[in-house]
């Protein structure tokens, strides 16, 4: 299914680019998010006509996610969790903790955002991924601490 692209989509392009997607992907995913549209003729004049308020927007989007890179390089994140002798914890550390502790620090993210390969399970120092747009990634550090 051939879709026009309303913002920049990471693997298939950037905002007016054309691209062939499947259709159950642009039926049941992109169509409803709102960030493509089916290659018609009536959709690409549209397009035209509203392609210099997309730009704009994706460009103040871009902005914002640098300003708040800006403020989110080098920042550490301390979790205290319950853990044994030496230092494996009791449960886990996961995304919703890691998303609380970036809250406390006021950072609003949300957890589809935060890569993380899998749940910690021992006390230590970790570095995780946070996608801010589809051009910037922060690195974060993650400590973890064992409390009594």
């Amino acid at each position: 299914m051939q879709v026009i692209l309303l913002e920049k989509i990471q693997k298939l392009g950037n905002l007016g680019d054309l691209a062939n997607v499947k259709a159950g992907y642009a039926r049941n995913f992109l169509i409803p998010q709102g960030k493509i549209k089916p290659a018609t003729k009536t959709n690409l004049a549209e397009f035209e006509l509203i392609k210099d308020e997309l730009q704009a927007s994706a460009t103040e989007t871009l902005k914002n996610a640098q300003a708040i890179e800006a403020k989110m390089t080098g920042t550490v994140c301390t979790i205290q969790a319950n853990a044994g002798e030496e230092g494996k914890l009791f449960g886990s550390i996961n995304i919703t903790d890691i998303q609380a502790s970036l809250a406390a620090s006021g950072f609003e993210v949300k957890r589809r955002n935060i890569n993380m390969p899998e749940a910690i399970r021992h006390a230590g120092e970790y570095e995780i991924m946070v996608n801010l747009h589809t051009d910037i990634t922060v690195r974060i550090k993650v400590v973890i601490e064992a409390s009594q």
